[in-house]
Order: structure tokens, then sequence, then C-alpha cells
């Protein structure tokens, strides 16, 4: 099941990273639904102390991003997404999501800039919900079962080995 919550995440990613791109909107119906896929998830997980964490961790994500769009420096919807992928992906994996949406973020503003030299606009609109969806999809990817099969498939055979029937006539 953590599975297909990852990769429904994704998809969800994919719609606000292609939302944020082609209007500098992303819809709240969206972020709803990343929260409530994340709601899912801790539900699924089971973990009392995890969802307390996840859930703390989110409020203060929640605060920082309401100060960062009340002084003008981030999107509402950047604020909101970055909040409801913090519940998604967990206290545990929130540091790694955070640097590498960090890289992401300055990769897409240089970019932004280098190809907006020549305007004259004041203000340079950044599209932040592509470097949120891609590190929300990366982390989301290679903390499952499923990313973790695809970096590690010798664990994972060896895991299945030692799990099945035939593993008896080895093992003894």
């Amino acid at each position: 099941m953590q599975t297909i919550i990852s990769f429904v995440g994704v998809v969800l990613f994919i719609a606000a990273a292609y939302s944020d791109v082609r209007s500098f909107r992303i819809p709240n119906l969206l972020v709803a639904a990343v929260a409530l896929l994340a709601v899912v998830r801790l539900i699924m997980v089971g973990d009392p102390s995890a969802a307390l964490y996840t859930v703390g961790a989110s409020i203060i994500i929640l605060a920082i991003g309401f100060v960062l769009f009340w002084r003008g420096l981030v999107g509402g919807g950047d604020a909101k997404l970055i909040t409801a992928t913090a519940l998604l992906i967990g206290y545990n994996h929130l540091l790694s999501f955070l640097v590498l949406m960090s890289i992401c973020g300055a990769i897409i503003s240089l970019t932004a800039f280098v190809t907006n030299r020549q305007q004259t606009a004041k203000i340079l609109y950044i599209p932040y919900g592509i470097a949120i969806a891609i590190a929300g999809s990366v982390t989301l990817l290679f903390h499952s079962p499923f990313g973790t099969a695809l970096l590690f498939p010798h664990r994972v055979a060896v895991t299945l080995l030692l799990q099945s029937p035939f593993a008896i006539l080895f093992v003894g």
C-alpha cells in the first residue's frame, strides 16, 4: 500500500508542478489531496508517536511558510504545498526533502534569472512548485518499497529468497 501512496503522491506532485509552470498557481484541491493522502499514510503506518512528530514538524513548516508568504518571499500555494508534502513525507525524511528542495529551487531560480535577464520586470516569478514536486517525488520514491527494490535489487532478492518456502531447504 505504501507503494500505491507513493505513486499517487508523485502524480499529484506532477499535476501541481504543471499547474505552477502554466499559471503560477497551485490549486487548493491538489494541496488538499496531498494532505489527505498524507493522513491516509499516517493512519496506515499506525505509529502514534511518528504521526505526532510528523504533524508537529508540519505545523512548524506551515508557520515558516506563512511568514515567508506574509513577507512576499514565496507564494501561498508554495507554502501550502510544502506543508502538505512535509505531512506526506514524514518527519524522518523531512531533512533530506528540504535539502533536495533547496538544491532544485536554486537551480530553477538561477535558470529563471538567466533566461529573463533581458526583461525589465522588477519582479521575477519563480515556479517553486517544481522544486517542491521534484523533491517530494524523489523522497517518496526512494523511501518506498518500490524505490528500495530499484536501488538495491540484491537485498530484495535475498529477502524474498529467505522468506520463500524453499528457504527451509537451504537454511535448514
